[in-house]
């Protein structure tokens, strides 16, 4: 038995398919490392830089905790640009193809909040967006972190270093205390201890 093969963990059938059609041969460190106890439902503190495959490593969790047929959102995942936002939904969506009609939605800032409100209202599983954006939304209150049950904060240093840590104290609060916090840092310095102290 291979232990670094994705098949060692727990996970759906049709999900080894598609991680199998997507190039996903054998898991990373940050995968190996994060996927267990992420898929046990525990947080996260992880250590782990662009490129090493950490999307994998907190989509695979919160995907498998989705309710399909709830289309409120059940995932949250925070990020400091509207690249990485971009980019992490693209392959949170691949990620996502083992089931039917899950809903990822964008919201960033530098586009119209328009088109992202209508997004919403037609239902969104899981949220990828900058903490600006989000607390935007919040404050309209076109968005609810009620049924949360997935919070990711991705590249969690950089979030610190763009002074956004109020905003993401904001919208860890409107999120329910049972929910699973998957933190994901380049650097661990101390801010980042002191948020990690605010959600666990």
């Amino acid at each position: 038995m291979n232990d670094l093969a994705f098949s060692a963990l727990n996970l759906p059938p049709a999900q080894l398919d598609n991680l199998d059609n997507l190039g996903y041969k054998q898991m990373t460190d940050i995968q190996a490392a994060a996927l267990p106890p992420g898929l046990a439902g525990k947080d996260l503190i992880a250590q782990a830089k662009t490129g090493s495959g950490k999307t994998a490593a907190f989509a695979l969790p919160l995907l498998t905790k989705l309710n399909p047929r709830d289309f409120g959102t059940q995932a949250l995942i925070l990020c400091p640009t509207r690249e990485l936002a971009s980019q992490v939904a693209g392959e949170v969506r691949r990620l996502a193809r083992y089931q039917q009609n899950i809903k990822v939605v964008v919201l960033c800032g530098g586009q119209s909040i328009g088109p992202q409100i209508g997004s919403l209202e037609h239902g969104a599983h899981i949220v990828v967006g900058t903490p600006g954006r989000i607390k935007d939304h919040l404050r309209k209150q076109t968005l609810s972190l009620g049924r949360v049950g997935t919070l990711v904060l991705d590249e969690a240093d950089r979030m610190l270093e763009m002074g956004f840590i109020d905003d993401i104290s904001t919208i860890i609060k409107q999120t329910p205390g049972t929910r699973q916090t998957l933190l994901f840092s380049a650097t661990y310095p101390d801010d980042i201890r002191s948020l990690s102290s605010r959600f666990q």
